[in-house]
């Protein structure tokens, strides 16, 4: 049996939240693994912290009042070989998002424009990624 690496290594995630009346911790020591071919569903109740968690794995937290406190999120990158997200440059984050790692938002009015062809919004990643035409 061969041994697979993973291709995303959350450990110790930490996210805090911070306003005029204190700080709330949103992600806590949140550690899992996604393998080659794997699918991993994050679960929880509401204001759990599963929005907060990808948000943070993929950088992409306002700050401030987000900050990511501790933890480390290590990716398989085809481009960077093995990157930690949360020491990765704008740039370098700039070249994988939407290419080799990407979410799905919850909200549907912050993932599509409804103004526009849906098809056009879903082949500008790959134009933009890609050689495709």
């Amino acid at each position: 049996m061969s041994t697979l690496t993973p291709i995303l290594q959350v450990n110790n995630l930490e996210t805090v939240f911070s306003t005029a009346q204190g700080s709330t911790k949103a992600v806590d020591k949140v550690s899992f693994e996604v393998y080659p071919g794997e699918v991993v569903a994050i679960v929880g109740e509401s204001g759990s912290g599963k929005s907060a968690t990808a948000l943070s794995v993929m950088r992409l937290l306002s700050t401030p009042p987000a900050q990511i406190t501790g933890g480390e999120v290590r990716f398989q990158s085809d481009r960077f070989g093995q990157l930690d997200l949360l020491q990765a440059s704008e740039r370098q984050l700039q070249q994988i998002r939407g290419c080799e790692i990407s979410m799905i938002f919850q909200d549907p009015m912050s993932s599509l424009n409804p103004v526009l062809c849906c098809g056009k919004q879903v082949a500008e990643a790959l134009l933009l990624h890609t050689k495709l035409t």
